[in-house]
């Protein structure tokens, strides 16, 4: 049986550091403020963002509550990015995505000022990124990197294969399992990789990162292999309050008598997706004068 990957545990160590690095910035006249912008009213999205903005109230940090209708414009968005960028009182800038269809969401994106670009999806943070140089890291993938090293796992010189090429997931994992404090091996995996479990089966580590829920089964894993489960797929439940039941993009219950570590979804890398952000916002309030 594998080895449970506790996430929530592994977040809550950065959240509390992220709270003490809060008050010692409180202590010098600098309160860490994450502006949240959300159009439209996604399901989906009004729950992360009500988490966000809890995780933010307890580790101290000032959320501003932005929510706009969904028929807002994108020069209205856009408008709005620019007071929050020249705003000294906001440290980081998230807009939630996805956006409604009339709305560039490159567009947006690039709006905000790499300074305040939390979430790491800016053109300069990705750059940085690949080119080792300091800079935000996106939130989930630096999370995960987190959960490797926290558990102990060896990565130099492992193969790591990802299943998903997103800009949000898939890429930027890809460059900071490269990374020489990390030193992995990496396949990425998509829709064009005619058969892909001819590469899960070599994985050291798999991440999966498609999309669907169920995807990785027991027979696509090599024993002992750490696997990482990033999928969040709701899937209709009628006797559940909610009215659905969250599933990863692995059969759980099937992975987890084969794999050597395994995260749960809920509680894997959802967790540790928050935490990482919250260090940012701190990071970013740090190198702020105000």
């Amino acid at each position: 049986m594998a080895v449970i990957i506790d996430g929530k545990e592994i977040a809550k160590k950065v959240r509390e550091d992220a709270r003490r690095r809060t008050d010692a910035l409180k202590a010098r006249g600098i309160s860490p403020c994450l502006a949240v912008v959300l159009v439209g009213e996604n399901p989906a999205s009004v729950s992360y963002v009500t988490g966000k903005e809890k995780a933010l109230a307890e580790a101290g940090m000032e959320g501003r509550d932005i929510r706009l209708p969904a028929a807002t414009g994108e020069a209205e968005l856009l408008d709005l990015i620019a007071k929050l960028n020249g705003d000294p009182g906001v440290h980081g800038i998230l807009v939630q995505l996805p956006l409604p269809s009339h709305i560039n969401e490159d567009r947006v994106i690039n709006a905000i000022s790499p300074e305040k670009d939390v979430d790491g999806f800016h053109p300069v943070s990705v750059g940085n990124m690949v080119l080792g140089r300091p800079g935000f890291l996106p939130c989930t993938p630096h999370g995960i990197v987190y959960l490797l090293k926290e558990m102990g796992m060896k990565t130099a010189g492992a193969h790591a294969v990802i299943l998903g090429r997103s800009n949000i997931v898939g890429k930027p994992l890809a460059n900071l399992l490269i990374r020489r404090d990390v030193n992995a091996t990496v396949t990425i995996c998509h829709t064009g990789t005619p058969d892909f479990s001819v590469y899960t089966k070599q994985a050291d580590i798999l991440i999966a990162a498609a999309g669907k829920p169920g995807l990785v089964s027991a027979g696509m894993v090599k024993p002992g292999a750490a696997v990482i489960d990033v999928g969040v797929n709701r899937i209709p439940d009628a006797s559940k309050k909610s009215g659905f039941i969250l599933r990863g993009d692995v059969d759980y219950e099937a992975v987890e008598k084969i794999a050597g570590w395994i995260t749960p979804v809920p509680g894997g890398v959802g967790p540790m997706t928050i935490a990482m952000l919250l260090r940012n916002v701190v990071e970013a309030a740090a190198a702020s004068r105000t």
